[in-house]
């Protein structure tokens, strides 16, 4: 391994029991070591992901061999280099996707997890991007990427994966539907890029897909919701349209009516990126070069907007949950900066 001024000791933000915000603690840990085929990145900041607080809460444990640390995406500069580990060199500015550990002064990534900070984007910022990029991206490409001439409806349109997928959708060429929870955040969603945006206190989604096609419906949905909204999203969907499920956050089970959906030809995807395999089909690795290869030039070029709209310090990841879990977190994408 070569390194380069690596510390024994890096300060990080860990869960000292399942709860609530107050369960997050500043601490003091060993700097991890890269394995073969790991890099060590110095950490300058890190995204904040709804996923970070179902893990706090107890409800969204690491998988096997992972860091028990929140934060699922990183930026930050390679500071060492594991036995193998040959894409990036000592001091290179770099983002990453993590299974966890991202709440920490330093982390340790298989480098097929890493990605060159995209051109135009400041390394801080840059923290934002990997976990909402990778899983926006694999969602929207099964079986295609969808394209002009197509209707995509993306709810959570306020929040920080939701952003990325309103400004990746509008880069692609899609007419944009998007929910949201507030005025501010269907501002913040029009400002994202969307063609149309609705509050869904304020007005049945339903209703407003079908009043923005036409009756005809949208060809992907977006979900984060899960089982209350799954008879609406289907609802929602153009024959032979697509609903992709990527949260629960409403809960995990509903009835379908098979019939409607064989009759209309529609498909329900869900997935998960955390649990992946690093490398093989459908892993990590894969994701993360279709990232670098078609997100990163829509970013360079500014078709995509990336910038977070919310930067705490990494101390103060207790107070950055709390806003979260009180809906007074501003619209967009939240960083903590180590």
């Amino acid at each position: 391994m070569s390194a380069s001024d690596i510390p024994q000791q890096m300060r990080v933000v860990e869960i000292r029991e399942p709860g609530g915000p107050d369960a997050l603690v500043v601490a003091e840990r060993p700097v991890p070591v890269p394995g073969p085929g790991e890099i060590l990145i110095r950490v300058v900041a890190t995204g904040f992901n709804g996923a970070d607080a179902a893990q706090r809460a107890g409800a969204y444990p690491p998988p096997p061999g992972a860091s028990d640390l929140p934060g699922l995406e990183c930026s930050g500069t390679v500071a060492a280099t594991g036995e193998g580990a040959h894409l990036f060199s000592i001091g290179d500015e770099v983002c990453a996707l993590l299974a966890g550990g991202g709440y920490a002064g330093f982390v340790a990534v298989p480098e097929v997890q890493v990605l060159p900070v995209p051109a135009g984007i400041s390394l801080v910022d840059a923290a934002a991007i990997p976990e909402v990029a990778c899983t926006v991206l694999s969602n929207f490409a099964a079986p295609e990427l969808p394209g002009p001439g197509r209707t995509v409806l993306v709810h959570g349109g306020s929040g920080g994966l939701g952003s990325f997928a309103i400004g990746f959708a509008a880069a692609l060429g899609c007419r944009v539907l998007a929910t949201a929870g507030s005025s501010d955040g269907v501002a913040h969603a029009l400002d994202a890029g969307a063609d149309a945006a609705c509050d869904y206190h304020e007005r049945d989604f339903t209703e407003f897909v079908a009043d923005e096609t036409g009756g005809t419906g949208v060809d992907l949905v977006l979900d984060v919701v899960g089982g209350p909204y799954l008879a609406d999203n289907l609802r929602s969907l153009a024959i032979g349209g697509r609903l992709a499920v990527i949260s629960v956050l409403g809960g995990p089970k509903a009835e379908v009516n098979l019939g409607v959906m064989m009759r209309r030809r529609l498909t329900i995807s869900a997935t998960t990126l955390r649990a992946r395999p690093v490398t093989g089909p459908g892993s990590k690795a894969e994701i993360v070069r279709a990232v670098e290869s078609t997100v990163w030039p829509l970013i360079a070029n500014g078709r995509i907007r990336t910038a977070p709209t919310t930067r705490m310090p990494l101390d103060e990841a207790s107070a950055l949950h709390a806003a979260h879990a009180d809906r007074t977190l501003a619209p967009g994408k939240a960083i903590l900066v180590v």
